[in-house]
């Protein structure tokens, strides 16, 4: 138990002074709560002397009163502080999350689903700001408040003191085999909680599959099971908690009449005077009080564990920015030199080498398959190479933070990803610090104005998670409009106009041409007039470059870029039989 206090302690960071400023408020709370011991020997001591004045009442009313006021302010004083840390904490380790994810390898997100990620910025987040400071706090609140009451009582009398003691080390003997108990069970809670969450999210996204292949009792089958599972283990859980929570309340109980029974025995012997038998009378009934309360939520200690454990799992995976710098590059020209790169036990990239020269165009070709997107990611690092080096302005990229080197690039995807956001602000994704003007100018060379301005809130329309509310050409305008925006030197094109309406795509191409003369342009493409007025053109199968030179220079080569443009041709002048 105290080994989980200290871990919260430093992984709440900067917020940990706000719970120990709590724990000290909670010593004084407990403080006040055992003023009703003296309280009620004024009392006592007033009625068995025969002596009840109205001094007497003023006395323990003024006792009790300052007790009263004294748990009430010290109880809103903590309350506070564990909420307020309990919200910082769970948003700074939100934006902490955020912050990490930009900066590791994008082989992260290929071992861990998109479940998984939510779910530790959902229900593991949630467990620290809800269940971590009410855990916590009650459980030391009640061992504190039992520990002033106890040394109340042994101010009165040592072998009562010593009985309540023997009761509090054999309550934590019950709860050291319930933290037992705990440890082998609450990770099935995590990970149900995880299994739900990626179920759901599974279900949500592929919605349009689910539909069109009439699968909804199929699919909604997986969420259902994931839901009954979830139920299952929680009730589960409970069951096995409750018979120790329960031997826990039944000790303590039976503490309380043993304290009754020695009080009396020692009073009829003659050992104890009659006003401190009746007063350890009374405080039997409330002295385990407390104690028996956090009993109750020392149950969840665990989950907390394993939700921080989940958590620092996260910020322990390495980064690709650790030792980076700021850097300007002199040139834009990128050299691959002897890349490899194996994502599990497949060899994506084979010795690769290539140059990019600075304001020139290179068309990336080749099968599916072939390793095109993932030569690209390797050059803006969202991998690092196994061996080899890429280099821009002759500096290794991971001589780069990425901050320095991504401010380099602007990149186009096929699969176009949108925020749930208006219009405007996923164009200013690109440039944040843009002006509604620059926003609608860059929309116009996009081809992308028109549309948006026939939307009924125009700029402001807010388009769904993923862009889900307009096209898929329309949101591969809206994604070139915001590669426009950053105005990169470097732009990286992959079937940037794959989803684009043919009425369009002329328009397009024109834009792109216009804005991009004088970069260094990087695309993949499968369109012949898309590249082959490319300064090279690299053709890439099986992670291998196998050809290389302009367009008219591999058509005479032959090859499989010969072939690649032949069964195009092919496909444009096929027509159906009359």
């Amino acid at each position: 138990m105290i080994v989980i206090f200290r871990k919260f302690f430093k992984f709440s960071g900067d917020q940990s002074r706000l719970f120990y400023q709590s724990l000290g408020l909670s010593l004084i709370h407990a403080v006040f709560e055992a003023l009703r011991i003296p309280a009620i020997a004024i009392v006592l001591e007033a009625v068995i002397d025969g002596n009840v004045t109205i001094q007497t009442v003023w006395s323990a009313l003024g006792v009790m009163l300052i007790s009263i006021a004294g748990c009430a302010l010290t109880r809103r004083s903590y309350t506070m502080k564990q909420t307020v840390g309990g919200y910082t904490v769970a948003t700074d380790k939100r934006v902490e999350i955020g912050e990490r994810l930009k900066y590791m390898p994008m082989g992260y997100f290929n071992d861990n689903s998109i479940g998984d990620i939510t779910s530790i910025t959902t229900n593991t987040a949630e467990n620290l700001q809800d269940v971590a400071t009410r855990v916590i706090m009650l459980t030391t609140q009640g061992i504190l408040t039992t520990a002033m009451f106890t040394l109340a009582i042994l101010f009165y009398d040592w072998r009562i003191g010593l009985l309540l003691i023997i009761g509090i080390a054999a309550f934590f003997g019950i709860n050291a085999l319930l933290q037992k108990k705990s440890h082998k069970v609450s990770p099935l809670k995590t990970k149900s909680d995880t299994r739900l969450v990626a179920s759901v999210l599974e279900y949500v996204q592929g919605i349009g599959v689910v539909r069109s292949y009439n699968l909804d009792k199929e699919a909604n089958k997986t969420v259902d099971l994931a839901i009954k599972e979830n139920e299952e283990i929680n009730i589960g859980l409970e069951k096995t908690f409750v018979p120790y929570m329960c031997l826990q309340s039944i000790v303590l109980k039976l503490f309380g009449i043993a304290m009754i029974y020695l009080a009396v025995s020692l009073y009829i012997s003659g050992a104890m005077e009659l006003i401190n038998c009746l007063l350890l009378v009374i405080s039997s009934f409330m002295v385990y009080a407390q104690l028996d309360s956090a009993g109750n939520y020392s149950s969840l200690l665990r989950v907390l564990d394993l939700s921080m454990d989940k958590i620092n799992k996260v910020f322990e995976t390495p980064v690709m920015d650790i030792d980076g710098k700021t850097i300007k590059p002199e040139s834009c020209t990128i050299n691959g030199e002897n890349v490899d790169f194996r994502y599990e036990n497949k060899k994506v990239i084979d010795d690769v080498s290539f140059e990019i020269p600075e304001g020139t165009t290179t068309a990336i070709v080749g099968p599916s398959g072939g390793g095109k997107t993932t030569l690209t990611s390797l050059m803006a690092r969202f991998w690092d190479v196994d061996s080899g080096k890429i280099t821009l302005g002759n500096m290794d990229v991971r001589d780069y933070t990425l901050d320095s080197l991504l401010a380099n690039f602007s990149m186009v995807f096929q699969n176009v990803y949108l925020f749930n956001d208006t219009i405007a602000n996923n164009i200013k994704f690109g440039k944040p610090t843009a002006t509604m003007a620059e926003v609608t100018e860059a929309a116009k060379k996009a081809c992308c104005h028109d549309f948006i301005s026939a939307l009924p809130q125009g700029y402001d329309t807010v388009v769904g998670e993923g862009g889900a509310t307009i096209s898929g050409g329309e949101k591969q305008r809206i994604s070139i409009a915001r590669a426009l925006l950053k105005d990169a030197p470097i732009i990286i094109l992959d079937e940037a106009t794959a989803n684009v309406d043919p009425e369009n795509e002329s328009l397009l191409q024109n834009a792109i041409a216009q804005l991009t003369r004088g970069k260094t342009i990087i695309m993949i493409a499968h369109r012949l007039k898309t590249v082959q007025n490319a300064d090279q053109i690299l053709v890439l199968d099986q992670g291998k470059i196998i050809q290389r030179g302009t367009h008219q220079e591999l058509m005479k080569s032959g090859g499989i870029y010969a072939d690649f443009v032949s069964m195009r041709e092919k496909s444009i002048g096929w027509k159906l039989g009359a």
